[in-house]
């Protein structure tokens, strides 16, 4: 057997003869000047790319792509994208990829987001060639074999379709989103269990869309750790395969801008109580839509102390105090275009009542100036923590500069985000609080929705479904679109057995009359039965004559 070690030298010397760097290339740590926050950003061959020289032995790398769940063009795309990643490539099977990276060390990721599909590795500083252009062939020269797509992407889609089954929260986020946006933002971030993906994911579709989707405009490379000149080196040189424009003749990736609807929806379970209160919130930064009093106020409500021994000075956290079987913790999920802003409640659902009603109170309270300034300094310091926080985070910081670059071509300004914090006024939450309440909001509910409240039950405007008219529940003519005959059943209080048989009826009584004569006799049963005595079977009788004969003979006994 070779020696590991012995493997690990030669593999590097076969894999990176063309790599040979002089010198001043082989820099253990950056520079004191480089190590902020801000990433240096640039351009090659119509490739954008970003780095952040900060000192460290170690360098992460990533390939932001605009192919989130927003963007797929079919369900279960984006997944089966990412899933694809570090499979075989026409120069690799995916079992070497495996080997030369536990070789060099590195760590391997992929994961989707509701906009992104983010391909990247962690690794020691001096194999950044290797997997500049790893990550090059993983985009331009995946194979998309059809027996990696069924014995492994597709097994792997279904295993996490049935893991959120069982997850409430996760559901509760994917209805707020699909209640809120509809399509685009809306799409699950993981096909559901009713999604049939077999029906559109095939390896030849999915290669098509990756040539879309890994088109020099819709993605761009990003490194935390690496030199800015030797990064564009690299890129230069390893990634010249990717298309420049995405294939003609498939589906475009649609960019329509998001719009916000807002609703409600109920779904039942007995896993866990969830339930979500959302309305629209703070784009990001890069895509001009952020509004940092929107970010000030997810501070200032909050719910979930930060702070060890103590409830914490949210407004939230003081008003449940009492609810100690639920959870409340606000966010703000920002998008390039749109932004949805999340209080989620999870847990007792007595508690996620009561607790629901506060955040409307709050809200109130907000809007109508009903709060210290002393909050506001808190949260406009909270916020800022946060922003700065997210930026400085490796992992963060990559996908949203990325996602930067592909949007906007800027990067996020971390000193610019902090001043617009800075800047907001008392006056501006206010107005920001009134305007929620004002419009319509999103609520999604999981769980016993026999105790948890509607929306108008605890003040929010939101769209309905249903109305009540002559005791009966039918569809809101405004809402037609969303009307399904499982729910018509369900309002109706009928069992779906009941609900087959006078569907069955009415079917049978619309036709004419030589063919509802024969759908009847079709509809028509028999039963007949036989008494068995020593051993032996008696003979078979009609159990309705038998059931009618006995009823007679029980009523002329009555009467003698």
């Amino acid at each position: 057997m070779v020696p590991r070690a012995s493997f690990a030298r030669a593999a590097r010397r076969t894999l990176r003869p063309q790599c040979s760097r002089t010198p001043n290339h082989r820099r253990t740590l950056a520079s004191a000047n480089s190590a902020g926050y801000s990433y240096e950003t640039g351009e090659v061959n119509g490739i954008k790319f970003a780095s952040r020289d900060i000192p460290g032995p170690t360098t992460q790398l990533a390939l932001v792509a605009r192919a989130g769940t927003r963007f797929q063009v079919f369900p279960g795309f984006a997944e089966g994208l990412e899933k694809f990643a570090f499979k075989s490539t026409y120069k690799r099977s995916s079992l070497r990829i495996t080997r030369e990276a536990e070789l060099l060390g590195a760590e391997l990721f992929a994961y989707h987001s509701r906009e992104n599909l983010v391909i990247g590795a962690k690794f020691l500083r001096e194999d950044l060639p290797y997997f500049t252009e790893l990550l090059g062939e993983v985009i331009s020269k995946t194979r998309f074999t059809r027996h990696e797509l069924h014995e492994e992407v597709i097994r792997v889609i279904k295993l996490n379709q049935h893991s959120i089954l069982a997850n409430t929260d996760q559901m509760a986020l994917n209805s707020a989103h699909s209640v809120a946006f509809h399509r685009g933002l809306g799409t699950a971030l993981h096909p559901t269990s009713s999604v049939p993906i077999t029906q559109y994911l095939h390896e030849q579709e999915l290669a098509t869309f990756s040539q879309a989707a890994y088109a020099k405009p819709n993605f761009a490379i990003v490194a935390n750790g690496a030199s800015h000149d030797e990064l564009q080196k690299w890129v230069g040189e390893f990634y010249n395969d990717s298309p420049a424009t995405p294939p003609k003749d498939f589906p475009a990736i649609e960019t329509k801008p998001s719009k916000y609807y807002g609703g409600e929806e109920r779904i039942a379970h007995d896993g866990g109580n969830n339930m979500i209160i959302a309305f629209p919130g703070s784009g990001a930064y890069t895509g001009g839509h952020y509004k940092p009093e929107i970010a000030v106020l997810s501070s200032l409500l909050g719910g979930q102390s930060y702070i060890k021994w103590s409830p914490g000075f949210s407004l939230l956290a003081r008003a449940c105090k009492a609810q100690t079987q639920a959870h409340v913790s606000t966010r703000n999920l920002s998008y390039s275009d749109a932004g949805l802003l999340t209080i989620s409640l999870e847990g007792k659902a007595s508690h996620i009542r009561d607790a629901s009603q506060a955040v409307v109170d709050i809200l109130k309270a907000i809007s109508g100036g009903d709060i210290e300034k002393d909050d506001i300094q808190k949260a406009i310091a909270k916020a800022k923590f946060r922003t700065l926080e997210a930026g400085q985070n490796i992992g963060t910081g990559l996908e949203l500069t990325g996602a930067g670059l592909v949007q906007s071509g800027k990067a996020s300004n971390l000193d610019g985000i902090a001043e617009a914090i800075e800047g907001v006024t008392e006056d501006a939450v206010k107005k920001a609080a009134k305007s929620l309440l004002e419009g319509k909001a999103t609520v999604s509910t999981v769980g016993d929705l026999f105790v948890l409240p509607f929306a108008e039950e605890i003040g929010l405007h939101s769209s309905k479904f249903w109305i009540p008219v002559k005791k009966q529940f039918l569809p809101n003519t405004q809402s037609l679109q969303q009307f399904t005959m499982s729910s018509a059943w369900k309002a109706a209080g009928l069992t779906y057995n009941r609900y087959l048989a006078v569907a069955a009826r009415v079917v049978r009584r619309s036709l004419k009359e030589q063919p509802r004569l024969q759908a009847e006799k079709r509809g028509e049963m028999d039963l007949r039965f036989a008494k068995w005595t020593n051993g032996k079977q008696g003979e078979n009788k009609s159990l309705a004559t038998a059931n009618a004969s006995a009823m007679a003979e029980g009523a002329h006994e009555q009467q003698q």
